[in-house]
């Protein structure tokens, strides 16, 4: 382990993948902290409320969807490290047709499956209803926006993380641009800030594939019309391979949903709060993620060069990074954490209520950067089967955590969700370290297929 970290060219390898990611991610929180804090800024806590609502409600939807990303970064890294242009040619047609596909059915069905999910809503009318102006605009960029997770899980497995910087930097400016322009200039409110995101996921999916072309170019991989007619072969595995991953997502989702639908049981003012409080969430989330992302690159790189020594090597820079960052995120939110509440919500009694459970935000960092990296390692190897069993076991800890402090109201769902990011990390290390000891993982990395 103190060899690899002494390795110079293992920290640039390392920074070369993650820093770009965390940079660029940083801007997706940032996205949420302006959303937050323009509507934030407007004269009633429902506002703020039902962008909360409305926007878990298509985050639910889109990130479910996620195993497009996952699994597109896994399978060509995996490609990348082999040298098979065919099969990372392949992975991309395969990964962008499932993804229009997968946005055609969403738009068809999508009034539906709204109905039903706001009928199990405890929230306020007033709340409700904008959160049903929120979703109904929103829903129009799925397109775009599953064709991005495309995009940038294909170009990272490529081992280009600067391609997927610019792309979601370029789109959270056009988005953030957008925001103040829509909301604040023309007054309209919840339904600005949602065309402000739609908007900016199709301008970033056609940058996206400007990016996409010029990879294809600089790799030589074969053109596009010798690859169309193997597109339809491999959607069937490519279908088998994210069933796992799909259901994992299903449970994470479960979460997070839950938080946001039961907060808005306990009053305007908190599911106000956590809306704010969330936003630091993902900005953990996000940070990491950038880590987590590079340990899929390289982990489906050596993996497909069958190199285990480089595997390992990766495995403990990465972590070491990722250590460090969370250490900075902690004493970032112990010190600065209500100066950064007051910069979003102006309300007092959202102030004051977030306040409250600023101390859970604290340790979600440290506890949590473990089960970020292992869904890296995971993702790389592309093994679902792992990850589903894991997250299902995290999300009935989520409930019985909450049911058992349930009396404590907000205070348990805070509790429940730092226990959920444990018991991820747990179930994923001890699969891991299983697999590791026995000499299997590199082994049978590919075993979903």
């Amino acid at each position: 382990m103190l060899a690899a970290l002494r390795d110079k060219s293992l920290h640039l390898q390392v920074f070369a993948l993650a820093l770009p990611m965390v940079l660029s991610n940083i801007t997706v929180p940032l996205l949420g902290l302006v959303d937050a804090a323009v509507i934030g800024h407007l004269d009633h806590a429902w506002y703020l409320g039902g962008v909360a609502v409305g926007g878990t409600m298509i985050n639910v939807t889109f990130w479910l969807l996620g195993f497009l990303r996952m699994a597109t970064t896994g399978l060509s890294a995996q490609a990348y490290g082999a040298s098979d242009k065919d099969a990372q040619a392949s992975t991309f047609l395969q990964g962008l047709t499932l993804a229009w596909l997968l946005a055609a059915v969403l738009l068809l069905f999508h009034q539906p499956v709204a109905d039903l999910i706001f009928s199990f809503s405890s929230a306020s009318d007033q709340v409700k209803l904008y959160a049903e102006q929120y979703f109904s605009i929103r829903i129009w960029g799925a397109p775009a926006s599953l064709a991005n997770f495309v995009i940038m899980g294909w170009l990272l497995g490529s081992q280009n993380a600067r391609a997927p910087m610019w792309l979601l930097i370029a789109t959270n400016i056009v988005n953030i641009g957008l925001d103040v322009l829509f909301v604040l200039g023309f007054g309209w409110k919840v339904q600005g800030a949602a065309a402000a995101s739609v908007i900016a996921d199709y301008s970033g999916m056609a940058l996206g594939l400007w990016f996409v072309s010029r990879q294809w170019i600089a790799q030589a991989l074969p053109a596009v019309r010798e690859k169309i007619g193997a597109v339809r072969e491999g959607l069937g595995r490519l279908l088998k391979l994210n069933r796992d991953i799909f259901l994992r997502s299903l449970c994470l989702q479960l979460t997070f949903t839950f938080m946001t639908f039961y907060g808005a049981t306990l009053g305007d003012n908190t599911v106000a709060a956590n809306a704010v409080l969330m936003s630091f969430l993902m900005l953990v989330s996000y940070a990491m993620d950038g880590f987590a992302y590079a340990m899929e690159a390289l982990v489906g790189k050596a993996i497909g060069a069958r190199n285990r020594d480089e595997l390992g090597r990766y495995l403990v820079g990465t972590t070491f990074w990722s250590l460090m960052v969370s250490l900075i995120l902690t004493l970032m939110f112990t010190v600065f954490g209500s100066n950064i509440v007051a910069l979003i919500s102006n309300i007092p009694a959202v102030q004051q209520e977030a306040a409250i459970y600023l101390p859970w935000l604290a340790a979600v960092p440290l506890v949590s950067m473990w089960c970020f990296l292992l869904d890296g390692i995971f993702i790389g190897a592309t093994r679902g089967k792992e990850m589903r069993n894991s997250m299902f076991v995290a999300t009935c800890s989520f409930f019985a955590i909450w049911w058992l402090l349930m009396d404590y109201d907000n205070h348990a769902l805070w509790g429940a969700m730092l226990g959920f990011m444990a018991m991820r990390g747990i179930g994923l290390a001890v699969l891991f370290t299983y697999q590791w000891k026995k000499n299997i993982f590199l082994e049978t990395a590919n075993a979903n297929k």
